[in-house]
């Protein structure tokens, strides 16, 4: 998966499906659906959460994790002084900056190719200067080629 700005559930199941070799028919049981309905599926854009989860655990992959990949990129960000700090909730609270190795190098690979530099990706992700360097430090350290104009120095 090249982005995660547009995500489309079917195709992703589909592709996992595939990957998998799993037998069709084996699916139709699971869900207790016919075939056709499975295409349906493949076809569709969003899946119910609940069906979601079911291919998640058939397919042994987390396809919720699209979609947190999505938050991290694409979410505004937080502002420190907005009121709904002060606001307790009862809601599970997650860190929103942990990022995972698809999104460190979907973010290395737009600077690497030279498609965003680090002031583009730093202003539309959010991600710290010095985080998007130490991620190019590393890269540059495991042989993937840096567009020059952005090897950070003295880092």
């Amino acid at each position: 998966m090249k982005s995660f700005k547009n995500i489309h559930a079917g195709a992703l199941v589909k592709l996992r499906f595939l990957e998998s070799e799993m037998e069709i028919s084996r699916v139709s049981n699971f869900f207790n659906c016919s075939e056709e309905e499975i295409e349906k599926m493949f076809e569709s854009k969003s899946l119910d959460t609940e069906i979601l989860l079911k291919w998640s655990k058939l397919l042994e992959y987390d396809f919720f994790r699209i979609y947190s990949q999505h938050l991290i990129l694409f979410s505004p960000p937080s502002n420190a002084y907005s009121s709904n700090k002060e606001k307790k909730s009862n809601m599970p609270q997650f860190r929103k900056n942990i990022y995972t190795k698809e999104v460190i190098d979907f973010v290395t690979e737009l600077i690497t190719s030279g498609e965003k530099n680090i002031n583009q990706v730093v202003e539309k992700y959010g991600i710290p200067k010095t985080t998007l360097h130490r991620w190019i430090v590393k890269y540059r350290n495991h042989g993937k080629r840096i567009h020059k104009e952005y090897q950070p120095t003295n880092v």
